[in-house]
């Protein structure tokens, strides 16, 4: 008993903090409606257009801003307040999800309606992560850094495993204006949960005054911080080709296994969210993140993803989406975790912005040519390629590893 009371203190840590307890429950509500939204918008493209392409454009759009603007939203966040950023933001999407509702509802929508707002959430999100994830450092220290980071991709994939079921029986009963409904209402948990934080129990963090070429100077930081660049190099061909299950796991239900309704999809989804907690909860466990660790979880991730492509029926790639999950997670919170400890505070926002850039901003890149890969072949080719690069990457991680003695280093040349 004393030892399982010590392996649960050790993992939720930073659930000891008041600050942060608040914002894991906020979070937990909001990602909850996302993962809602994010199925049901899938699913909607599809209903207007059939086409893989338009879902990877969809997707594309969304994430678009950051490609573009990465490093400014950062910039931003090592500005300013990241609680009153977070303020805004959440009100803002909060918005956009009630139009799209209001415009399901009143037979309004369009494919182009669709981009649009998926635009504008990308626009909201540019300021939105980088000061979301220098936020976590603000409330519980750098001593329980490394915790908090994974305890928050426990409750982002929590919420893919709640929402996307809820989608799915809302599309069945009700059509897909009821998640964006329901998503809109949950930014008001996050706000509430902002307003509740006492301000004494911050950790001061300081912030950076406005100055010509700082822009710059955040990534010439990173580049010339080896364990900083090739830690954002890793997570950028990952994040390229291989999340983009937004486009193929709707797919991989509706076209390749046959299923007429959104159930399966979500049921794929959870599988991958019930994965990534356990991966989530065993990254928070440990204190510190490792090079070997990240190269292990990324040979991980491309096996499983291996295994969801090739499975004969889609009960078994439900099985298989698992720990692929798992180890998904788990690579990007080492990946997360690493970054923030090895970053001065004054560039952390930068820092959290390329790495947001990595994982966030290749999906205009990776969602659009992942959907003409489906388009010319199918879902299982498009789900091999980003397993494929992925283990690529991991195989890399291991052998520059070898090479340097247990430097992490990954060669983008």
């Amino acid at each position: 008993m004393n030892a399982a009371l010590k392996i649960s203190s050790r993992t939720f840590a930073a659930l000891k903090v008041r600050n942060f307890r608040l914002y894991f429950i906020g979070q937990l509500i909001s990602v909850s409606g996302t993962w809602m939204q994010s199925v049901a918008q899938g699913w909607l493209v599809l209903q207007l257009t059939g086409s893989s392409v338009d879902l990877g454009i969809a997707v594309a759009l969304q994430y678009l801003p950051i490609l573009l603007a990465g490093s400014y939203g950062g910039l931003v966040a090592d500005r300013h307040e990241k609680r009153r950023i977070l303020y805004f933001t959440q009100i803002a999407a909060g918005l956009l999800a009630l139009l799209l509702g209001v415009l399901v509802t009143t037979n309004h929508v369009r494919p182009m309606t669709v981009y649009v707002i998926a635009f504008g959430l990308g626009l909201v999100n540019l300021f939105d992560v980088p000061a979301r994830q220098a936020f976590v450092q603000e409330m519980v220290g750098r001593d329980l850094i490394a915790n908090a980071v994974s305890l928050n991709s426990v409750l982002m994939n929590a919420g893919r495993v709640i929402g996307p079921g809820i989608a799915a029986a809302f599309i069945a009963l009700i059509g897909t204006a009821g998640s964006f409904y329901v998503n809109a209402v949950s930014y008001l948990a996050v706000l509430v949960a902002l307003a509740m934080m006492r301000r004494a129990d911050f950790v001061p963090m300081r912030t950076v005054t406005r100055e010509r070429g700082q822009l710059r100077l955040g990534l010439r930081y990173v580049w010339n911080t080896p364990q900083l660049r090739n830690v954002i190099a890793a997570v950028a061909v990952v994040g390229t080709f291989a999340f983009n299950f937004t486009v193929t796991l709707p797919l991989l239900a509706r076209t390749t296994f046959h299923e007429r309704t959104a159930a399966h999809y979500g049921i794929l989804m959870g599988a991958m969210g019930i994965g990534a907690i356990i991966g989530g909860l065993f990254i928070a466990h440990r204190s510190r993140p490792t090079p070997k660790l990240l190269a292990v979880l990324a040979l991980g991730f491309g096996g499983f993803m291996t295994l969801v492509a090739l499975a004969p029926s889609i009960t078994l790639a439900e099985l298989a989406m698992v720990p692929t999950g798992a180890f998904s997670i788990a690579f990007l919170s080492s990946a997360n975790a690493t970054l923030q400890l090895n970053s001065s505070e004054q560039m952390r926002g930068r820092v959290m912005s390329l790495y947001a850039t990595a994982f966030l901003g290749t999906t205009p890149i990776g969602a659009p040519l992942i959907g003409l890969i489906v388009a010319g072949a199918n879902p299982r080719i498009g789900i091999l390629v980003g397993a494929t690069l992925t283990f690529l990457t991991g195989t890399m991680l291991v052998v520059q590893l070898r090479h340097r003695g247990g430097e992490l280093a990954l060669s983008t040349a």
